[in-house]
């Protein structure tokens, strides 16, 4: 089957989510960054980039990644992209449109007056020529069920996160570690340890708010002419971090218990709720002669949506289930990489998955005054997943899962990992780029 190559900018973060970027080709810019600035600091990352994806057309923009700013525990993120004018069909009548948007993200800022209060934002507005949209993504849907319209994407998420006195959160609510070519120093005696006595321990809650129109709406019969898509609600979560190095553990474990609710506020389209829940757990391995980290690192991922249900007209949408970027769904940059974006939804969902982190010691970049970004380590990471989607919840889950496998290339770059994963799955084979380990919440 033809290796099918997918696009997601390392700069954006939480980019497209909800678009599968199918492209037969895929250039990358061959910019020698060396010549962006030269008195760029090493703790930040400025990248001009160029695609080619079916969904987006031949596109290009510039991307920020800066560490520190304003706090020292702090990420901030942006990016300004735009393509080339494509040929499209809406309801039947020929157009052109452009790829077009930008998004900016600011993580774990310290509420002024508060030592335990952190506060983190996502923000994201584009237009897509010709996104792809899994709406009947059972177990056994099609490949060929994907719906293809024009239309904006857009989203806002906050996160109030609160740490609490507990554990390693008494003397570090930020989470400030001392590192040195990207490895944390003097951890030896953390992660793994009692839960909730040792580690940091936090509650939240999110907010978020989801907008996705669809101009080709009559050419959808699943779609029953629905021209957009709106959401808004609030998630509440309780977050266990018992590792040595939460950006890139060598040792401990991390759950999440998590409940999104969107209660019909506003402009929303539909109510719905999920319940979900994860784990993830590190041990560290004898090092070979090439490698000064050797991860093995596994993940659990679980959920169900209560409230989904049953459409008894087969032409229709089901009601009360969660849309295009929620709930039970697997396929994507961070679950099941060797499908297609969002490819698998269901009411429930399990999901398992095993990555083998070999840090090198190999490192040319390190003392490279060319570069210029910091690139503390390189790692080479082959990974299997397996996952299902299902009608209920029960242990037709664990039955025909899918499975893909692949190999990952990651960069620690200012602070930030940076990963470029292929994988292979029944369906093809896809590639993508992005920020963070896949395992991050």
């Amino acid at each position: 089957m033809q290796m099918k190559k997918h696009l997601i900018i390392a700069i954006t973060a939480s980019v497209v989510t909800s678009h599968s970027l199918v492209a037969d080709t895929m250039t990358l810019s061959d910019t020698n960054l060396s010549s962006v600035v030269s008195s760029l600091s090493k703790e930040m990352i400025v990248l001009p980039y160029v695609f080619s994806t079916d969904s987006t057309g031949f596109s290009g923009g510039v991307g920020v990644i800066k560490r520190g700013l304003l706090q020292p525990q702090t990420t901030a993120i942006a990016t300004l992209f735009y393509g080339a004018k494509q040929d499209i069909t809406t309801n039947g009548s020929s157009d052109t449109a452009n790829f077009s948007g930008g998004m900016v993200s600011f993580f774990n800022y310290r509420v002024p007056s508060t030592e335990r209060l952190l506060f983190s934002f996502t923000g994201f507005k584009s237009y897509f020529p010709k996104a792809r949209h899994y709406f009947i993504g059972n177990h056994n849907s099609k490949q060929s069920d994907a719906f293809e319209t024009s239309g904006d994407s857009d989203m806002l998420y906050t996160t109030f996160r609160y740490i609490l006195p507990i554990g390693e959160g008494i003397d570090n609510p930020s989470r400030l570690y001392t590192l040195q070519h990207g490895l944390a120093q003097h951890r030896e005696g953390f992660g793994g340890n009692i839960p909730f006595v040792t580690g940091f321990t936090s509650l939240g809650f999110e907010t978020f708010y989801e907008h996705d129109s669809f101009e080709n709406y009559q050419a959808a019969n699943d779609l029953g002419h629905l021209k957009e898509w709106n959401t808004n609600g609030l998630r509440f979560f309780i977050e266990h971090e018992n590792t040595d190095y939460d950006l890139n553990p060598s040792r401990g474990y991390q759950f999440r218990l998590r409940y999104s609710k969107d209660f019909g506020w506003g402009d929303a389209t539909d109510t719905w709720n999920f319940l979900e829940f994860k784990y993830n757990h590190y041990l560290s391995l004898p090092n070979f002669s090439w490698t000064q980290q050797s991860i093995l690192a596994m993940s659990l991922w679980t959920g169900h949506s209560f409230s989904w249900k049953n459409s008894n007209d087969p032409t229709a949408l089901d009601t009360h289930r969660p849309p295009p970027r929620e709930g039970a769904r697997l396929g994507g940059y961070n679950r099941m990489r060797g499908y297609e974006n969002n490819r698998f939804s269901d009411k429930s969902v399990f999901y398992i998955t095993a990555e083998y982190r070999a840090t090198l010691t190999w490192n040319p970049f390190r003392k490279n005054d060319y570069v210029p970004v910091a690139i503390d380590w390189l790692q080479v990471v082959p990974f299997v997943e397996a996952g299902r989607v299902n009608d209920t919840y029960n242990l037709d889950l664990l039955k025909e899962m899918k499975f893909d496998a692949g190999i990952s290339l990651r960069a620690m770059a200012a602070q930030v990992p940076i990963r470029l994963d292929i994988a292979y799955g029944d369906e093809g084979a896809n590639f993508w780029v992005m920020v963070f380990q896949p395992f991050d919440f």
